[in-house]
């Protein structure tokens, strides 16, 4: 029989709400190292440019494209204008807020993706040297906007789609001296590629510069990810209010009793089990893992039984079955049961004796 337990005491909710408090920190950083890791940026725009390039030229002009080296650097004004090499085809990209990057191809990738154009393959002799003119940039601008647009395409769900989205091809200058005056004195970030064409019929590079200050598009957060919008405190809230509704199942024992296992398999109906050692002012509260949590004191509370909590779970430990049987029954079970109980605490009202009817008292204990 499990009295009704109808009161709790400070310490135990303190437990409770370190432990919610404890389990909303951990749970909180690893949602948000998870975020962090799908929105941070870093080699995802390597990757997505080295599959939205050769996309681009796969569709375009059927010419297999691969790369042969990427690598990502920042670098100022003053260092980009060192970038383009001589007679290479420069195409100036406008983005957001009007921001403007640079598609740069040196002459041997200009020549041979301009004969995969006009003549259908690339042939493998070097091509004679001459200046890049505006018919090159004509051609080859359907390509740049639609290796930006696979390239925004696969940063949907990445931090890089910041400063990549939204680039377009703008128009084209034939030298690189008028670029310090073109573009704004700020940090750019480069991928520099080396390309092989045509199956390494001719070798040549590539530079993709832009404004390293993201003013494009967010990336969109995955099903999985956590909005941004969730902060601290709502999170242990929200996580507070879960664990709070979550039940809790905590049984009061009155007493407990050892037996042979032959005399617990001739329980019958109308036996009487007696329980010398129980204590109505000593009240175990076990958990549903059998851990002792606390102690209390049976009484009434409003008309209905009632346990006021006495002690923390291992402050007093229950008394063994051996150390009961050994010292006997103590004051407090002849108080219960043999003489008048001592006055009760304030606010909790002297329960009235038990009348058990034991012959309606079920064996299995489950009433």
């Amino acid at each position: 029989m499990n009295p009704l337990v109808t009161l709790l005491g400070d310490t135990g909710a303190k437990q409770i709400r370190i432990g919610v408090a404890v389990a909303g920190e951990v749970l909180r950083k690893k949602l948000q190292a998870r975020q962090q890791a799908v929105t941070a940026g870093g080699p995802g725009a390597d990757r997505a440019w080295r599959v939205g390039f050769a996309r681009a030229t796969r569709d375009m002009m059927e010419l297999p494209v691969d790369f042969v080296s990427l690598s990502s650097s920042r670098l100022s004004l003053a260092e980009l204008l060192d970038v383009p090499p001589e007679r290479a085809l420069i195409l100036i990209l406008e983005g957001p807020e009007d921001g403007l990057g640079l598609l740069v191809l040196s002459p041997d990738l200009l020549s041979a993706m301009i004969e995969a154009l006009t003549v259908g393959k690339c042939g493998t002799q070097p091509p004679d040297p001459r200046k890049p003119t505006r018919t090159d940039a004509a051609m080859l601008s359907p390509l740049a906007d639609l290796a930006l647009s696979h390239l925004e395409e696969a940063l949907a769900e990445d931090g890089d789609l910041v400063w990549t989205s939204g680039f377009r091809f703008a128009s084209f200058i034939e030298e690189a001296r008028p670029l310090g005056l073109l573009l704004e004195d700020v940090t750019y970030r480069a991928l520099t590629a080396r390309l092989s064409v045509s199956h390494g019929a001719r070798v040549g590079d590539m530079w993709l510069v832009l404004p390293a200050t993201g003013k494009g598009r967010k990336p969109r957060l995955p099903a999985h990810a956590v909005p941004s919008s969730v902060s601290r405190p709502a999170f242990a809230a929200a996580l507070a209010t879960r664990v709070d509704a979550a039940p809790c199942q905590i049984e009061a024992v009155l007493a407990r009793l050892s037996m042979p296992l032959a005399d617990v398999m001739g329980l019958s109906v109308d036996m009487v089990l007696p329980l010398p050692n129980a204590a109505l002012e000593r009240i175990c509260l076990d958990g549903m893992d059998g851990r002792q949590v606390a102690e209390g004191k049976l009484g009434q509370h409003r008309g209905m039984r009632a346990l006021r909590l006495t002690a923390q779970g291992g402050a007093a430990a229950a008394p063994t079955a051996n150390s009961m049987a050994m010292d006997g029954p103590s004051v407090a079970t002849v108080a219960a049961w043999g003489e008048p109980e001592p006055e009760p605490e304030p606010g909790l009202e002297p329960m009235a004796p038990m009348d058990f009817d034991f012959a309606g008292f079920s064996a299995t204990g489950s009433d």
